[in-house]
């Protein structure tokens, strides 16, 4: 069986592009399993997969990261990668659905794993929000805070791979093609999902200036309101969809065996044990000095 993605809410889950990519685990969190079905739901995915790569979001309550290091730490495996990856809600959906797609190609766990800061770095998340008063995920201007005082502001933000923010026009016109955030320069499919904002803006202008191949609209993530620190919000996120595109991406990069785990990785370090690449350099030997002698 290829090697289990996992989450720890379904709305992270989003519909596999084709019939080929498999599904994702989603974790319990402590509000609804104990600590002994926490270890009982794991061992039976280390058992039918072999390997369990879990996305952990830093926006995460402590709780739940504290329950997922706990399970791997009373199970003693290494077969557990907890991968902290920060993009926004839908963002991260996005990479997980890529993490599902590679699973099912000849990459072994520890690419998988590795791979996830490497595909982070292509996806272009960011929202239309219309207040950006309590914003804090990005840099933003007092001039901005002032006008998300008002009841028709619309924002085009980009909260990465480079933040930008911009205040878009009346009915939500760009009001000059600085507005609209820089786009991705390689072919993508844009995924989109709608908090209590109405407006087209993403499809109809967005979408468009970005050339992307494809749209999809999905739910909103429960935790997108929190992370965008408004409800008035449409999420967008656009990405590589292709496997084989993906797949050659990640395969261009050099493979390497983690030092300390002995698993596959690329980049700089592993998705397993997070030990970098290369060992630090050692530390100078401390100097002493002379110390004068004083004349008596």
């Amino acid at each position: 069986m290829p090697t289990a993605i996992a989450v720890t809410s379904v709305d992270l889950v989003l519909p596999a592009p084709d019939r080929h990519t498999p599904g994702a685990a989603v974790l319990r969190p402590p509000g609804e399993a104990d600590l002994e079905g926490a270890l009982a739901e794991t061992s039976a995915l280390l058992e039918r997969h072999g390997h369990l790569v879990a996305v952990v979001p830093p926006w995460l309550p402590p709780a739940t990261v504290r329950r997922l290091h706990t399970v791997r730490a009373i199970l003693e495996t290494d077969r557990i990668a907890l991968l902290d990856i920060d993009l926004p809600p839908l963002g991260t959906a996005v990479l997980v659905r890529q993490l599902r797609q590679l699973t099912v190609t000849d990459f072994s766990p520890g690419v998988i794993a590795s791979a996830a800061r490497l595909l982070s770095h292509y996806i272009h998340a960011g929202a239309l929000l219309g207040t950006v008063a309590k914003l804090d995920r990005v840099p933003v201007g007092l001039k901005a805070h002032a006008r998300s005082w008002s009841p028709s502001a619309q924002f085009a933000v980009l909260a990465h791979p480079t933040p930008h923010l911009a205040r878009l026009g009346p009915a939500g016109s760009a009001g000059g093609r600085g507005a609209l955030p820089p786009g991705p320069g390689f072919a993508t499919h844009l995924t989109f999902a709608r908090g209590s904002l109405s407006s087209d803006w993403v499809t109809a202008e967005l979408a468009p200036a970005w050339q992307v191949q494809g749209v999809m609209e999905n739910p909103l993530p429960a935790d997108s309101a929190g992370w965008w620190a408004t409800p008035k919000l449409v999420e967008f996120a656009a990405a590589i969809p292709d496997l084989s595109v993906l797949y050659q991406l990640v395969a261009s990069v050099r493979r390497e065996e983690c030092r300390w785990c002995g698993f596959e990785l690329i980049g700089d370090r592993c998705g397993f044990c997070a030990a970098p690449l290369a060992a630090p350099p050692p530390e100078a030997p401390a100097r002493t000095g002379t110390r004068s002698r004083s004349r008596t």
